[in-house]
């Protein structure tokens, strides 16, 4: 396998479709004669070159009752919208950044991932001494005392403050997210009135 070796037009179309239909970059490489960043880069540059030129790859599916299908398609036809995909793709747009992440989530998140992180290494700590104990006659090594038990309680009751925290975190999240979507759909309904 030559390092020099390019790859053409049509070589990178063919790595294209064969990775979109399931083929490793390991087999690609082999397949084409190069090596698997190679694959890797045509990969990436294709998905740069499709968002630069917003060309839409990723769907949405949705399951509606025929009533909510009916409802849609009134709402659209009042607003002059001719097909659902355009209309949803609009309800997205004007749903003002109510569908992406926000970054006080993500801050809150490192932020409990950080003390989880600090947590586990302490568990770690207590079960080597732990294991130590055991396996040493008691008084000659280190042994799990009544002061490790009380860390080991403090942990677990940490972790699982820490999990209640979380969930309530994300239930706020999603409860704010909720209304933002609301109120934009609330929005786009009178806009087509």
């Amino acid at each position: 396998m030559s390092r020099t070796r390019r790859l053409t037009e049509t070589e990178r179309a063919e790595i294209v479709r064969a990775a979109g239909d399931g083929v490793s970059t390991s087999e690609l490489a082999k397949r084409f004669g190069v090596t698997p960043r190679a694959v890797q880069y045509t990969l990436k540059a294709d998905a740069d070159r499709q968002r630069d030129t917003a060309v839409a790859t990723a769907a949405v599916t949705v399951k509606l009752t025929p009533e909510e299908l009916a409802a849609l398609d009134e709402v659209l036809a009042a607003a002059g919208i001719e097909t659902r995909t355009e209309g949803v793709r609009r309800l997205i747009q004007a749903a003002g950044g109510t569908f992406v992440p926000d970054a006080q989530l993500a801050g809150e998140l490192a932020r409990y991932r950080a003390s989880l992180h600090e947590v586990g290494n302490g568990v770690v700590q207590i079960a080597k001494q732990m294991v130590k104990a055991n396996q040493m006659e008691r008084g000659a090594g280190p042994e799990f005392t009544d002061l490790r038990l009380v860390q080991m309680r403090g942990l677990a009751r940490f972790i699982l403050d820490s999990a209640d925290e979380i969930d309530l975190l994300l239930r706020r999240r999603r409860d704010g997210m909720r209304l933002a979507a609301t109120a934009a759909l609330r929005e786009f309904a009178h806009a087509a009135e």
